[in-house]
């Protein structure tokens, strides 16, 4: 740390209490009051100094000889800068710091410590010392951080935006070009520690530092001063994502609720500077909230998804302003696709308290996801239904905001409290295009369908109409075939479609089976029966295409003996024969054929049954 040493003769000074004396053999003809402390000192090196006590000297004399006493309570820094002060008067050592030459320099215009009182008066010195304690990181970080005592003197004397020039400066450059002047300007070692030899570092090179090396450091700014250096920072060009990862480093600092989502420790959380209090009341929390989400950049996947959840969710408990829950919530919504669903599991904090999770809160940020995803030119229902080529990466995005709700779809299903159309609407919302597979929402309906078991029959089969039996996979037609909850009616659509799928694979293989006989010769010669059998030119291996027809086969058997106990279980709840065809015929679905696979190839329409 920089400093400046003053003066040379040995200290006079003593204090007694709530009174400081100056020892100097000759009895004080002057009190100096300042607060509750009492400077006795002498006239003379004072008005020698400073035109201010020069006139208060002049005026209070009322005789010679008479002791008058003055009253400088409003002086900036109190009764210590009034001290240090005094002792530059009468050329008392003292050592000018940045912790000190802040107060010193705004005592020192207060006092009118001039040139014209004096060569070399405290304002040129302290001055002077001031632009030194700016080529420093860290002693303009303490410089502003007394700042704050003395706001109002230090602004007018425009100490404060020099800080904050100078540290927004610093921070924007990189700041391996000037860590010695961060480490103190008159240091003779380089950043790695070793000593320098003419210029020359004689050891290892010092470790780089990262993007965030200057995060803690102003974290320990007051709200008003942090927010006016941010505001500098970002107009000296600092990066979004800089400014982004400070303020979440500041509002994890002071924001208890932030620490316990996280998981972080709570000794993370320090009082707010300024404060008296033991820790930050609810209604500081909120204002550095509100704070912090106006300073957010705007820019979408600057700010972590996760950071901004957690704001959200503190911003419920505090009772934030509904702008900025609403400003949260769009910031979300832009990013939803980056969501975890730990994170989105928020919990539901209104006075009806309807449901355990706020399940509204989602649907804003849902429906914000989706305004923004068509209006960025994204790929449309009507573009997916024709058959269009469509770029990967444009699906990503909507897909990935499509499993996301289809987990947190299962993760609130189970609250008895949530109501069908609710649950309806949040699933309806996600295009048909985004979802490649249906197993996610079957599982939701699943488990909504065993937490509410007095859903009518219709109100079951309006909820089923939610997925699409021809987008389940293989595992979860199983699943679905045996599954009791299910409507009869989707249990047949499950049972027919995945047929329907087997018929087509089916088909597929014995094509390719056929191919295979009829590309091998007839009357096999010497050379072709000295030619070893091996994969076709198709590189598959016709072993291996025979065992997938015969595990094709077995599946269609399984389909058939499924097919007969469900038949059975229809009998046994007094459903007649004629229901059953008429259910049959109605999905095109004939037991007697669908189900053998062993007459031969199953033609890919189901209307061909009997051909």
């Amino acid at each position: 740390m920089a400093s400046l040493k003053l003066g040379s003769k040995s200290d006079a000074f003593q204090r007694q209490g709530q009174a400081w004396y100056c020892t100097t053999g000759l009895p004080s003809d002057i009190i100096v009051e300042v607060g509750e402390m009492s400077f006795h000192l002498h006239k003379f090196p004072l008005l020698s100094r400073s035109a201010v006590l020069d006139k208060l000297i002049s005026e209070s004399t009322e005789g010679e000889g008479t002791c008058c006493v003055l009253h400088l309570d409003d002086i900036p820094g109190g009764a210590k800068a009034f001290e240090l002060a005094a002792k530059f008067c009468y050329g008392i050592k003292l050592e000018l710091t940045a912790h000190n030459v802040v107060y010193l320099r705004s005592a020192a215009e207060y006092l009118q410590m001039t040139e014209e009182y004096g060569e070399g008066n405290l304002i040129v010195q302290t001055e002077g010392f001031l632009n030194e304690v700016l080529k420093s990181w860290k002693d303009s970080i303490k410089a502003l951080e007394t700042c704050e005592d003395i706001l109002p003197h230090a602004e007018e004397l425009q100490i404060v935006i020099r800080c904050m020039n100078s540290l927004a400066t610093k921070a924007c450059s990189d700041p391996n070009l000037f860590n010695w002047p961060m480490v103190g300007s008159s240091s003779l070692q380089s950043p790695g520690g070793s000593l320098l030899w003419n210029g020359i570092g004689a050891g290892s090179k010092s470790k780089s530092l990262g993007s965030d090396w200057w995060y803690e450091d102003v974290s320990f700014l007051s709200l008003p001063l942090y927010k006016r250096l941010i505001l500098a920072m970002e107009s000296k060009g600092m990066k979004p994502e800089n400014i982004a990862g400070s303020l979440a480093f500041y509002a994890k600092w002071y924001l208890p609720g932030l620490n316990r989502h996280s998981g972080a420790p709570e000794s993370n959380s320090r009082v707010m500077p300024g404060s008296s209090v033991s820790a930050p009341s609810e209604g500081d929390q909120r204002v550095l909230l509100e704070e912090i989400e106006s300073l957010l950049p705007m820019q979408k996947g600057v700010t972590t998804t996760k950071f901004l959840l957690g704001l959200l969710r503190t911003a419920m408990i505090l009772q934030a302003s509904q702008t900025c829950r609403g400003n949260l919530e769009k910031r979300v919504g832009a990013q939803l696709d980056q969501a975890s669903l730990e994170d989105l599991l928020i919990p539901n904090l209104s006075y009806s308290v309807e449901t355990l999770y706020d399940i509204d809160c989602v649907q804003r940020m849902l429906d914000h996801f989706l305004v923004l995803d068509q209006a960025s030119g994204a790929v449309s229902p009507s573009l997916a239904d024709d058959g269009q080529l469509m770029e990967p990466s444009s699906l990503t995005g909507i897909t990935m905001v499509a499993k996301l709700i289809d987990g947190y779809l299962a993760e609130v299903a189970s609250d008895v409290n949530l109501k069908l159309p609710k649950f309806q609407a949040l699933a309806a919302v996600i295009p048909d295009y985004a979802r490649p597979l249906d197993d996610g929402l079957y599982r939701a309906i699943d488990i909504y369908l065993k937490a509410h078991q007095w859903l009518t029959d219709s109100e079951r089969e309006q909820l089923c109409r939610l997925m699409d039996c021809q987008k389940l996979s293989l595992e979860a037609c199983t699943h679905a075939a045996q599954n009791e909850r299910l409507p009869l009616r989707v249990v047949v659509q499950v049972l027919f479609f995945e047929q329907l799928r087997l018929r087509t694979s089916i088909a597929g293989w014995f094509f390719v089976s056929d191919n295979l006989d009829t590309s091998r010769p007839l009357n096999g010669s010497d050379n072709d029966r000295a030619l070893p059998m091996g994969p076709n030119r198709d590189g598959k291996d016709p072993h291996f295409l025979k065992a997938g027809i015969d595990e094709m086969k077995l599946r269609m058997n399984e389909l058939e003996k499924e097919c007969s106990s469900m038949k059975q279980e229809i009998d046994k709840m007094g459903k007649t024969k004629s229901a059953w065809n008429s259910l049959s015929r109605k999905f095109r679905f004939r037991k007697s054929r669908v189900c053998n696979a062993q007459d031969g190839p199953v033609p890919t329409n189901p209307d061909q049954g009997n051909g």
